[in-house]
């Protein structure tokens, strides 16, 4: 329930502050007051398109303000939301507010914390239904009329449950479509990757490979080289000219003398140790260069071996793949796609298997959407035709038409032909009207009396209202084309909706009016030059002023008249 609103610099509003009572809360003033202002501040406070033209004239920004208290089903449903954002304060209320600058940019706000426009509509659709003169025409477009037979009938949950195997069937849809597609290319594509599998495969590249043939490619191109420097450390370290011994030789005449040395000074001991271990390291060295000497060999076919192997690793790492690994990586990933060709009529059986269990479901999934829109539409035709009784529409006829299309591919049915379905069912709906007797019914849109439409649908909002859990409500001039008698019951009609919700109403017939739990009369000022609207709470006293100058100026007989609308809504509102 919205508690209180603010708005500054909002078109010809300056400033002001309201604090909103439960009931029926009654808007009026003259033409041109800025009563509709009011509710185009609130329909912008829940996320309605914003525009710098509706800044008051010189200002820098406009601000709306609404203070909500949170109850039943949409304190539930608020929470949701607010705990997904981390937007959740106080869990009792809720503070939304509307920044619009002079440059163009619109700033949302949830409980202080900046937000997107989208986030506080949504919010919003929670907290306020706004019936204003476009949403009268909507009711009109046939294709809500579903929507809002599902939301007179409860049907979110089953709507919901349908959905979710729609949209499995649509995604196992999708699927077949592309592997039908797919399988004009598949022998193509098979073949290509069959061919690449086996390049590879004959290739039996190992890991680290490349590394191993590049060194041994280097020593049979250098095996010469290779084999001349052995040589000539060898000779250095133990072969040795009478001109030049070996440094074996002279690091064995070395040992021999600190030998002798350390008979006589043993604590050059450790020094002899270490020479001897150095002529042992260097006499393992030649053994070792004399092995590697033999294995050096010049071996032309071998060399060529390698080089076509590194080749052949080129050539496959321009077409898949920088390294080996790459390569084995890429065998991996297409032997699966070609197991995926390969056993693609194995995978649209299994498809089409899936296809059909999922039609079958969803039928009776619809099926039970349909038998509950069924019983549904008889109780909001019987609703409707209740209101315009009372509504001194006593003859008119209302019904809602539900129809099914037939279609080759659609939802299975028990007997009869297959019937076309989208997200929302297998059901169209309409709102069917016959104002007059002997009249067939016909469209809503056909209707050509604004009387007749305007009471229908404040029938229409009546039956679906009460079904609805909004908790607050607002009427723009729902009275229109309306007379005072049938104002009344209107009026009354509006108090009785208000017992369950709040119920926002602008209008100006005083019939209606009589009925409200808070009164406010929007005014409209000149001061300085300059425009001002103010909105000023009545007492019951200045209420029935208030009516006297709707019935068309303070006088004794309009007075009176205005007394006695008041005792007759009294007296209704106490019967009720």
């Amino acid at each position: 329930m919205l508690t209180e609103l603010r708005i500054q610099n909002f078109a010809i509003i300056d400033e002001i502050s309201l604090n909103l009572q439960p009931g029926l809360i009654i808007l009026t003033g003259e033409t041109g007051a800025g009563k509709s202002i009011v509710l185009d501040a609130v329909e912008l406070l829940l996320g309605s398109r914003a525009d710098s033209g509706q800044l008051r004239s010189g200002a820098r920004r406009a601000y709306i303000e609404g203070l909500f208290r949170l109850q039943g089903s949409a304190r539930a449903a608020v929470h949701v939301i607010l705990q997904r954002e981390s937007l959740l304060d106080d869990p009792d209320e809720l503070i939304l507010a509307r920044e619009v600058r002079a440059n163009g940019r619109s700033i949302a706000r949830v409980n202080g914390r900046t937000v997107s426009v989208a986030l506080l509509r949504e919010i919003g659709a929670h907290l306020v239904d706004i019936h204003g003169q476009s949403e009268h025409l909507s009711l009109l477009v046939p294709r809500r009329h579903l929507n809002l037979l599902d939301r007179f009938a409860h049907n979110q949950a089953l709507l919901e449950d349908y959905r979710q195997t729609y949209r499995k069937l649509s995604a196992t849809r999708n699927q077949l479509h592309a592997l039908r597609t797919a399988r004009r290319e598949a022998a193509r594509r098979a073949d290509l990757l069959a061919y690449q599998i086996e390049e590879i495969e004959t290739a039996n590249l190992r890991p680290g490979e490349e590394e191993t043939l590049r060194q041994e490619r280097d020593r049979l191109a250098n095996a010469e080289a290779l084999s001349l420097h052995a040589r000539e450390a060898v000779a250095l370290l133990d072969e040795g000219t009478p001109e030049s011994p070996a440094a074996a030789d002279l690091l064995g005449q070395a040992v021999r003398a600190l030998q002798q040395l350390s008979r006589y000074d043993p604590s050059q001991q450790p020094l002899l140790q270490n020479l001897e271990l150095l002529l042992e390291n260097l006499s393992e060295v030649t053994r070792t260069l004399r092995d590697y000497q033999e294995t050096v060999e010049y071996n032309p076919v071998r060399l060529s071996e390698i080089e076509e192997r590194l080749d052949l690793i080129r050539r496959l790492k321009r077409k898949y793949g920088d390294t080996i690994a790459e390569i084995l990586a890429y065998a991996e990933e297409i032997r699966a796609e070609l197991d995926d060709l390969t056993h693609a009529e194995e995978r649209l059986d299994a498809l089409q298997a899936e296809e059909r269990t999922l039609l079958q479901t969803l039928a009776q999934k619809a099926a039970a959407l349909s038998r509950q829109r069924k019983q549904a539409a008889q109780a909001l035709a019987a609703g409707v035709e209740k209101e315009l009784a009372d509504l001194r529409m006593e003859q008119a006829r209302f019904q809602v038409q539900i129809n099914t299309h037939t279609a080759p591919d659609g939802l299975p049915q028990p007997q009869g032909e297959p019937l076309a379905f989208g997200p929302h069912g297998v059901d169209e709906v309409q709102f069917l009207i016959a104002p007059n007797p002997g009249e067939g019914l016909k469209p809503m849109a056909k209707i050509a009396s604004g009387g007749e439409t305007s009471r229908l649908m404040l029938a229409l909002k009546n039956v679906l209202a009460q079904a609805d859990e909004t908790p607050t409500l607002v009427f723009d001039e729902i009275d229109q084309g309306i007379g005072g008698r049938i104002g009344l019951t209107v009026g009354h009609k509006l108090w009785q909706l208000a017992r369950h919700h709040q119920v926002i109403c602008v209008t100006h017939l005083p019939q209606l009016a009589a009925f409200g739990d808070q009164h406010l009369r929007v005014e409209k000022q000149v001061q300085d030059g300059r425009t001002h609207t103010r909105i000023v709470p009545l007492d019951d006293e200045e209420r029935l002023l208030e009516l006297a100058q709707m019935l068309g100026g303070i006088g004794e007989s309009t007075l009176n008249s205005a007394h006695d609308l008041w005792q007759n809504a009294r007296r209704q509102m106490q019967q009720s």
